[in-house]
């Protein structure tokens, strides 16, 4: 599931099956993706800079996937925020897919954790800024009504 999850490749994987649904499909994948991009610029670009905290230490991991984690920044957890901003934002239009997307989500949100790529304290900060995200797209366009002439 790591692997899949690397560089957001299931969730674009994920938006291109809801593509294929129709009218409805295509909302769900363009809002999902759309907060998809703003977590991972969140997470990834303003955060984990701001915050230079080290991955849980190596001997905490009984198995040798310990091996394979990145070296930057533990906090927070990137691949989570992407995650649940791409399966919040597509509930928010189409429930059921929502929650079939929320699935995969929490599997990486625990990978995460159990391959010792992060504390859970970075998934839980991840999922909060997904769903941040997620809310912020939702809204987005009331908002721009709201502030543009």
């Amino acid at each position: 599931m790591e692997e899949t999850a690397e560089h957001t490749k299931l969730w674009w994987g994920c938006a291109v099956a809801l593509s294929a649904a129709g009218w409805r499909g295509r909302g769900a994948a363009a809002v999902g993706l759309a907060s998809m991009a703003v977590a991972e610029v969140a997470s990834n670009c303003v955060l984990k800079p701001v915050w230079q905290w080290r991955r849980p230490p190596k001997e905490w991991i009984s198995h040798e996937e310990v091996h394979d984690r990145p070296d930057s920044s533990s906090f927070p957890s990137g691949h989570t925020a992407a995650g649940v901003a791409f399966s919040a934002a597509v509930a928010a239009v189409w429930p059921w897919a929502g929650a079939a997307c929320a699935v995969p989500a929490v599997m990486v949100a625990a990978e995460r954790v159990h391959t010792g790529a992060h504390y859970p304290s970075d998934v839980a900060v991840g999922a909060a800024i997904g769903l941040a995200a997620a809310a912020l797209v939702h809204r987005a366009p009331r908002l721009a009504r709201h502030w543009l002439p």
